[in-house]
Parts: structure tokens; C-alpha cells; sequence
């Protein structure tokens, strides 16, 4: 079915009110200056609204329902992921095939890091690449990605690292001959309507972008350019961060998400690939359940709350974004906010699970 960001059930949605009194409460506790907060369920958008404000310095600015967020983490999967099923489709490559196959100085060619190992976040790397002394440069970026040894033996134990998706987001590159930005753009987002979905986003989006931290040394918060310092050092293009995106795009994602790889005419991959990228991935000897590029159960899960189950998916970002998508209910909650404005706040758990 197609979803329509504009058809709003609210008036037949028995939870609006408490999901009202939810937001509202966590930003009177200071955990966030707003929010937009978008609930799709079988086929509709059924809870659709903007909370608090968009910021708080140098001005406050209310929060509206077109402002877009740096998506943070959750690049990840709509960007980064949806791009390698689309390049998996086209068989470009193999799940199990090495990273060396595709990127040969990785560790110098003496590595069986595989491509399922980094989308399930079991290849051994650390966190993320030094960022002391400071650098700066894509190609800088992607070699200490290829360079900075890992913590452990690949399969042994699950390390949440952004090294995986900066690594994976240089293979869509290599596979496709394009940027990971380029290649979104052209095969994901212009075709499924995604018309304020971009990396580096324009000026002219600047006024609706939430802003950020307001960075050690700096007046004004970050606005238009990716929180993630990482990312920020590579240029605003990468596979772990950098995205940018609002609630109303979101939501058709998370539809076509829904609908099994298809919005309206548009398929960006079958359902057979879909049902791949969306189920547990990882060993079978481990307690944490990732899918390809996609959270399942584990300690970064806080939003899949009390009620959705194993087999539901999603993803966090740290500027305070999430999405949890349930296929059994047909249901997704899209969860955007800048808490990271104007500085760091402890992670959203407690809101995203309420």
C-alpha cells in the first residue's frame, strides 16, 4: 500500500496522547529541545507531530514538521545498507567475500575481515580511527580505516565500531565507481521521493536544519554540517554519518521498508532481500542479534521498548535520532531530535523504549 505522509489517522489513534504527554515530559526534564515524532501503521501515518524546539541558541526557533536532522547512525541503514542490497542484488558481490577483495590495502592484504562481518559489527575493529592529531580528507579518512589494527580476531565478539561502515561505504564506491553520496542519491532516494535526503546539504536548506553542539572554541552551533567528528574530518561523506534527512522522507523509507522492498511503483530491492538484511546475521554462539547493518537485540536497542519483538529492526543515532520498524503490527516509529544541542546529553534511552 502506499503510504501517504499527508493522510494523518491521529483522529483514530488512541496513543497520540500519550505519546503527546511522552515528548513533552523528556523535554521538560531537559533531555532534548524538541522533536519530531512520526508513527506509520499498516499503511498509514497514524501520529504525526512536532515537539519543542528546533533551537535554542543563538535564537530559539520552534520545532517544526519540515525541519531536517543530521541522521547520525542512522545513515547506517538507510544509506550505507540500502545501497549494498541494491549492489548485492546486482550481484557485485558476496556476503562472506573478504574486504580485501574489494579494498586490497586493507591490513595490507592479510585479513578475513569479511563483508558480513562488518555489516553485523563482528569484524574485530575498534570504535572508530584516531582523530588526535587532527586530519583531514576522505582519502586520509579511509586509510586509517584500512590501517588502524583491530581489537580482536573477526566472529568473536560484537564491537559497535564506525571503522565497519567507513570501510563499507568505499566498497559501494569501488563496486558502483560513484560516491556513496552520488550512488543514494541516483538509486534510493530521488527514486523513492526522498526530495530533502542528501549528504552536504545545500544552503538554501540551511534555515530548517536543527542545529548541533556548539563546538569547544566556536559561537554558533554546528548547522548543515555533520555532527560526527569522523565524518566532519572526511568531508560530510560517509558510510557511518553525514545523512541528513526529515521525519516526512523517513517514514517513506520506513514504508517501503514495510512493503518488503517497494513504495508505490518504485522497488528499491525484493523481499527476498529484505528478509536477508533484516534477520539475525550474526554467529550463532553469541547473545546479541544484529541483522545486515540493522540492530535486532542488543544494548543499542533501547527503542524497540516493551512491546515490539525479536524480528523487529532499527537503529540509533547519537544526535538523537531513531527508527523501529515492526513488520509483524506493519508498524514504524521515526524518532528525530538534536539533543546533542547546544551540547551532549546522555542517550535517549528512556524515551525511545517509553
Amino acid at each position: 500500500m502506499l503510504m501517504s505522509t499527508s493522510a494523518v489517522d491521529a483522529r483514530d489513534f488512541a496513543g497520540s496522547r500519550a505519546l503527546d504527554e511522552t515528548v513533552k515530559g523528556a523535554i521538560a526534564r531537559g533531555e532534548l529541545p524538541g522533536a519530531v515524532l512520526i508513527v506509520g501503521h499498516r499503511g498509514r501515518v497514524v501520529h504525526r507531530k512536532a515537539y519543542g524546539d528546533r533551537a535554542v541558541v543563538p535564537a530559539v526557533e520552534p520545532m517544526t514538521l519540515d525541519t531536517i536532522f543530521d541522521c547520525a547512525s542512522l545513515t547506517k541503514v538507510v544509506a550505507t545498507t540500502t545501497a549494498l542490497m541494491r549492489l548485492y542484488e546486482q550481484g557485485k558481490f558476496d556476503l562472506n567475500d573478504r574486504v580485501t577483495r574489494y579494498i586490497p590495502e586493507f591490513m595490507a592484504g592479510k585479513s578475513d575481515v569479511t563483508i558480513r562481518n562488518l555489516l553485523t559489527h563482528f569484524s574485530g575493529l575498534k570504535p572508530d580511527v584516531p582523530l588526535v592529531p587532527a586530519w583531514s580528507g576522505y582519502e586520509t579518512g579511509i586509510h586509517l580505516a584500512c590501517t588502524f589494527r583491530p581489537a580482536g580476531a573477526p566472529g568473536r565478539q560484537h564491537i559497535y565500531s564506525d571503522i565497519n561502515f567507513e570501510l563499507l561505504g568505499e566498497i559501494v564506491h569501488r563496486l558502483s565507481g560513484k560516491t556513496l553520496a552520488e550512488f543514494t542519491r541516483d538509486e534510493v532516494f530521488q527514486p523513492l521521493g526522498m526530495r530533502e535526503t542528501a549528504y552536504q546539504p545545500p544552503k538554501e536548506w540551511f534555515p530548517r536544519i536543527a542545529p548541533t553542539e556548539v563546538l569547544k572554541g566556536e559561537a554558533l552551533p554546528l548547522r548543515g554540517v555533520v555532527h560526527d567528528p569522523t565524518a566532519r574530518y572526511m568531508g560530510g561523506i560517509a558510510g557511518h554519518a553525514g545523512l541528513f534527512s526529515t521525519g516526512d522522507d523517513l517514514a517513506k523509507f520506513a514504508q517501503m521498508m514495510l512493503n518488503r522492498g517497494k513504495l508505490g511503483r518504485t522497488r528499491i530491492a525484493s523481499p527476498a532481500t529484505i528478509d536477508l538484511f533484516t534477520q539475525p546475521e550474526t554467529p550463532i554462539d553469541q547473545p546479541i542479534l544484529r541483522g545486515l547493518g540493522w540492530d535486532i537485540d542488543s544494548p543499542y536497542s533501547s527503542c524497540r521498548g516493551e512491546l515490539f519483538p525479536v524480528g523487529s529492526y532499527g537503529h540509533t543515532g547519537f544526535t538523537g535520532t531513531s527508527l523501529w520498524i515492526d513488520p509483524g503490527s506493519q508498524t514504524y516509529v521515526i524518532l528525530l531530535s538534536n539533543s546533542v544541542h547546544p551540547g551532549a546529553r546522555p542517550p535517549l534511552r528512556r524515551l525511545r523504549a517509553e
